[in-house]
């Protein structure tokens, strides 16, 4: 047994930095990459509340201005203004885990004591690993445990694999992220604790260094600018003075114990394909939202269609059914803006091929979303290859929603005014697409950017960073 606290000391210190190397290297990413899929599953919740208006729209989502962590309102729902507060809450909810996913550093640096008890209240804000109205869940849990049940209600099969899938990612991403807040945690207070034995302890007197009091006294003059934990104070007098003082050490240790070894390999070449997989995933997103528009869609064209019909238009049609011949093709001739020449663009849509492409556009994102074995088949892919479809997918929904937005405006201004009220308007829909395709296009710049930096690298000689 180590009995010699100079000596915990310095291999403390050494332990500790194989294990923040490991960390940085290893977990970190891993714990990045848990909350993609974390906040990638909510927000196929979050917009099957919104298409069934369990909850509101926030208009003030897009304005919220987030610089740190934080957990939104845990108490209970004022019944009053329950869906108020609901809408609220998850909005806020939503935007903590979009921060966290694209703006936030995950590094030790960025990941104190303080702000790990703020993650863990993000995790745990809707507690998806014990999912259940129980009692004793928290007041947001039961709420929207409440609410899926709601959802479930007459969905289709595509709806309830949808629902099932992320409550599955998120209880497991739940699980991955708790693991590594842990380690993360294990490591600030054992660094905390060794900052204190070098810098305060090992300085003071005998009779002095066992005193929590005595520590605390030197505690601002050695260690500005972090907070005082008393009880990490006194984990180290026992640690370090008492009668048990060496099994506790001897079992720190052995808790650090093989991590932080990394097997020996030969440097491989950086590869950036992880970024690439996670935009296609964010594009993934997209198809139920695609899944709602098209029966508005449907019920606006067949409103306007029926209309427009005469009554020799409806005996031709009858007689085409009687016929079995392919109903008069329907083209809206639509225009939008182009806001890179500041010029109006007319379009000709044919409704039927424009409906059949968005289906099949949703089918085929609709199995990106669902995850189930397409992790492995985009990581046999090449760069190349994944970046194509990533270009693709973002350059047709980006067409899509020109058209989708020039068709929205065509129906409520075509129709008759006494009908306009029961057009089917998608301008949330609409919004959730622009947002799904920004974050998709980030993640190529983000790729880009990587091989530019890459190419320079090799350029000047230097080994990119594996």
């Amino acid at each position: 047994m180590m009995t010699d606290t100079a000596d915990y000391r310095n291999v403390m210190t050494e332990t500790l930095s194989a294990y923040q190397d490991w960390l940085e290297k290893t977990e970190l990413p891993k714990m990045k990459e848990a909350f993609r899929i974390f906040h990638t599953a909510f927000f196929s919740l979050y917009s099957l509340f919104l298409k069934r208006k369990l909850i509101r729209e926030d208009p003030y989502k897009q304005e919220a201005k987030i610089v740190d962590v934080t957990v939104p309102d845990t108490g209970p729902l004022n019944e009053a203004d329950r869906l108020d507060e609901l809408s609220q809450r998850l909005s806020q909810f939503d935007n903590q885990l979009d921060f966290l996913v694209n703006f936030y550093q995950f590094s030790l640096e960025n990941m104190g004591l303080e702000r790990i008890k703020r993650i863990v209240g993000l995790v745990k804000y809707i507690d998806w690993i014990r999912f259940s109205p129980d009692i004793s869940a928290t007041p947001l849990t039961r709420a929207v445990v409440d609410m899926l049940n709601q959802a479930k209600a007459g969905s289709d099969q595509f709806t309830m694999t949808l629902i099932a899938d992320a409550l599955n990612n998120l209880s497991k991403a739940s699980a991955g992220i708790m693991k590594g807040l842990k380690g993360v945690s294990d490591y600030n207070r054992e660094a905390y604790k060794l900052e204190l034995r070098i810098k305060i302890i090992a300085a003071l007197p005998p009779g002095d260094a066992a005193q929590v009091a005595q520590i605390k006294k030197r505690f601002a003059g050695a260690i500005p600018g972090k907070p005082f934990y008393p009880e990490l104070a006194e984990e180290v007098i026992r640690e370090d003075y008492s009668k048990e003082g060496s099994v506790l050490r001897e079992k720190i240790l052995k808790l650090f114990a093989g991590m932080g070894e990394q097997p020996k390999s030969e440097k491989a070449a950086a590869s950036f394909k992880g970024v690439l997989i996670e935009g296609l995933f964010i594009m993934g997103s997209l198809a139920p939202i695609l899944i709602e528009i098209l029966p508005k869609m449907e019920e606006n064209h067949a409103l306007l269609q029926n209309q427009k019909a005469n009554f020799w238009n409806k005996v031709r049609e009858l007689m085409q059914q009687v016929m079995k011949k392919d109903p008069d093709t329907v083209v809206y001739e639509v225009e939008y803006m182009d806001n890179n020449r500041g010029l109006p663009i007319h379009e000709q849509i044919n409704y039927s091929q424009f409906r059949e492409d968005m289906e099949r556009k949703a089918k085929t994102l609709a199995g990106i979303n669902a995850r189930s074995g397409v992790g492995a088949k985009l990581e046999a892919m090449d760069e190349a290859q994944l970046e194509g479809f990533l270009e693709r997918y973002i350059r047709e929904t980006q067409a899509m929603h020109k058209s989708l937005t020039a068709l929205d405006e065509y129906f409520k201004n075509t129709v008759d005014k006494d009908s306009r009220n029961k057009i089917k308007g998608i301008k949330p829909e609409l919004g959730a697409m622009k947002n799904i395709v920004v974050k998709a296009n980030q993640k190529r710049y983000e790729y880009s950017a990587h091989k530019e930096e890459q190419e320079q690298l090799k350029q000047l000689g230097v080994a990119a960073r594996a």
